[in-house]
């Protein structure tokens, strides 16, 4: 899925996810329906998640009603946790594509679960049986997610891409399209007749989210044997062999990349075209995203240094394109969020930290 992130705190070992994952199951099956049940518990600890890991989706999503921002914060876990498994743990290509199986046949057995307490009890990860009553609640097809792992998956033994359709089928549609599908099942639409519109504004924004992450991470996929740039626009640019870090395709990468800059572009106006088909309530958040994510692909666009350095946006940047009304909403979820980590923390037996 690739680092989405536009500065975030240092992410968790594979120990630390465990821990933290037995410590949120335990605390959410001893949770009393009196108190609301498992679900207030695993939200809690998913916002760790999410806060650890991403600083512009943890602010956008601020500005969502609370029960909708939970259950972003429930869909983050879900699709973080595949996505340190093939990026980050240091695993070799046959350890990782076990925990995708054990993973993948959890949220199998999951689905099959009358509710949440007993996915709980039969064992089912925390971080993962949260998503899948979000599943039951909102009725996200079950495919979308199996899709995802899939994508997930290719990231284990990758292969370039030939063009941007074979980039945007093949891998995008499974790394970030579901996603926004996901999350466009829990906002909603303005009316009934206005999903299907909906639905093809989030895949507009998540291919351009996902364009925008490929491109300040081009030498660090390269590193690990990815390349997300259409193999066409290289060619196009006297590169039939790319390598990015070679200094003398430099220019050529630079001009492939604000070409792919331009694509995601068009995706954050033409997803800003249709906001208007999202339940309003919806709108603040999803207009910061295309507008935070905005700026970072403009930067790039811009950059005169290519590849060479990964850019993010500035935080007064940021807070520019933040509704003012809203500024209060920020400082009260960091504190929040930091009570929860503390929280699990000193809950974990010593095994995390917050």
């Amino acid at each position: 899925m690739n680092s989405e992130s536009l500065t975030a705190e240092k992410g968790w070992s594979e120990r630390q996810w465990i821990a933290r994952d037995d410590f949120l199951r335990r605390a959410a099956r001893s949770a009393s329906d009196a108190a609301g049940g498992p679900w207030p518990v695993l939200v809690r600890g998913c916002r760790v998640a999410m806060r650890t890991y991403t600083t512009g989706f943890f602010i956008v999503s601020r500005f969502l009603p609370p029960a909708k921002r939970e259950v972003v914060e429930v869909i983050y876990a879900a699709v973080r946790y595949p996505d340190e498994v093939v990026d980050t743990f240091p695993l070799s290509p046959a350890e990782r594509e076990a925990r995708m199986d054990a993973w993948a046949a959890a949220y199998e057995k999951a689905l099959n679960a009358p509710n949440l307490r007993a996915a709980l009890d039969a064992g089912t990860p925390a971080f993962l049986a949260g998503f899948v009553e979000a599943v039951r609640r909102f009725g996200i097809p079950h495919e979308h997610y199996r899709d995802f792992l899939a994508a997930m998956r290719r990231d284990i033994r990758p292969r370039p891409f030939e063009t941007m359709d074979d980039l945007i089928a093949n891998y995008v549609h499974g790394s970030a399209i579901v996603v926004g599908w996901f999350l466009t099942y829990a906002y909603g639409a303005s009316a009934p007749s206005e999903f299907p519109r909906a639905l093809e504004a989030a895949r507009d924004l998540a291919v351009a989210l996902q364009l925008t992450n490929f491109l300040r991470d081009v030498a660090d996929d390269w590193r690990r044997g990815r390349l997300y740039i259409p193999l066409d626009y290289l060619r196009a640019e006297g590169l039939p062999q790319p390598n990015p870090l070679d200094p003398a395709q430099r220019e050529g990468f630079g001009r492939a990349v604000r070409r792919v800059a331009e694509t995601a572009r068009d995706g954050y106006a033409r997803a800003a075209a249709n906001l208007d088909a999202y339940a309003p309530e919806c709108r603040i958040a999803i207009r910061a995203c295309i507008d935070v994510y905005g700026l970072l692909n403009d930067r790039i666009l811009r950059s005169p240094r290519g590849i060479e350095r990964r850019e993010s946006v500035p935080g007064r940047e940021k807070w520019r394109v933040l509704p003012v009304s809203k500024y209060w909403r920020i400082p009260a979820a960091y504190l929040r969020a930091r009570r929860d980590a503390r929280w699990m923390a000193a809950s974990a037996g010593g095994e995390i930290e917050p």
